[in-house]
């Protein structure tokens, strides 16, 4: 039997034309795919977390190809990982999306050089959760530092976890604060 087993999925897109400056010719698109499953182990202490990890190596494959399918993977300069446990599973629980979630975006992004960041919570259904965004190919270009809120209404209950990657176009609109930029980018740049 499946450790996997969905309840619901979301899919959210925001896109920025301006942040209160000048409208940019070409708009920021962010998008969230998540995945409210059942915690199999909501409620106990469960030693071996290693086949969860696993088994989820699908549904981060399923949430980032939807990413890709609505962005366009030659779009996709910024990316991340999150998890929202319920009060009844624990951090750890969720941190089996580390590998899980960020493997499956690599794999799909042709193996961008850079560490996926990561948010991560236990909380109550409707909990929102802002989740870290950096380039792809390296940590340190300041111009790609942003959040997405990520969280569904009734979601994740006391039993289940809202796993959610997180893609982007590009960095913030009005970028302005100097530092390293993505045509700059060598080794030792924040990459792994």
């Amino acid at each position: 039997m499946s450790l996997i087993q969905i309840r619901k999925r979301s899919l959210t897109i925001e896109t920025i034309f301006h942040e209160g400056g000048p409208v940019v010719d070409k708009p920021l698109k962010l998008a969230a795919a998540c995945a409210v499953i059942q915690n199999p182990y909501a409620g106990r202490y469960e030693e071996n977390l290693m086949p969860f990890m696993a088994e989820l190596r699908s549904l981060g494959t399923l949430l980032a190809q939807e990413l890709v399918d609505t962005l366009g993977k030659d779009n996709i300069e910024v990316y991340s990982k999150a998890v929202i446990v319920g009060v009844n599973g624990e951090l750890e629980h969720g941190a089996v999306w580390h590998e899980a979630g960020g493997w499956a975006m690599r794999a799909l992004l042709g193996e961008p050089k850079a560490m996926v960041p990561a948010a991560k919570a236990v909380a109550a259904t409707g909990y929102r959760l802002m989740v870290p965004l950096h380039y792809i190919h390296a940590s340190y270009v300041r111009s790609h530092y942003n959040t997405m809120e990520i969280g569904i209404q009734d979601a994740p209950r006391p039993n289940e976890i809202l796993f959610a990657l997180v893609m982007g176009t590009g960095g913030r609109v009005h970028s302005r604060l100097g530092g390293l930029t993505k045509e700059n980018v060598s080794v030792h740049d924040g990459q792994r």
